[in-house]
């Protein structure tokens, strides 16, 4: 199951789960996952992106090591709300995670990169290590709003 309705994911999740997000790149995908009672997201690993049967097993391995119930994905949509090519390729992306089981959320991500860029920098993080750890701080920025918003 894929949606953007956050009521309609978080039916299917009763009693919580740990929950993970996911900020899909070009070059990486960025992991974060969540405590049961979906409080805080947490920055995981960035994993660098081959031929996607590749980043398939490595997304699996990854989520099977935190018992992960369901899958948040940032949906990088234009500023006006409409899909880019970008948008497209994150939802095919999505389709071809079907064979792991997991509801999906696709989560609008617009200026979460940015947002989590801003606070690195203003926390003095050297530029090596903002590009280091940016993309999976970006998926708990994803995941972190998603779960906020399936709390509420």
């Amino acid at each position: 199951m894929i949606t953007t309705a956050a009521p309609e994911f978080a039916a299917n999740f009763p009693n919580g789960g740990r929950l993970a997000g996911l900020d899909v790149g070009t070059k990486t995908i960025g992991v974060a996952t969540c405590d049961v009672n979906w409080s805080f997201a947490t920055p995981d690993k960035t994993i660098k992106r081959t031929k996607f049967s590749a980043d398939f097993d490595v997304l699996k391995t990854v989520l099977a090591a935190h018992s992960i119930v369901g899958l948040v994905v940032g949906l990088p949509l234009n500023m006006d709300g409409t899909d880019s090519p970008r948008t497209q390729s994150t939802r095919a992306f999505a389709r071809n995670l079907a064979p792991l089981g997991l509801p999906l959320l696709l989560w609008d991500e617009r200026w979460s990169t940015a947002a989590v860029e801003r606070a690195m920098i203003a926390a003095d993080v050297s530029r090596a290590k903002r590009a280091a750890r940016v993309d999976s701080a970006a998926a708990a920025f994803i995941l972190q709003g998603a779960i906020d918003a399936l709390t509420r």
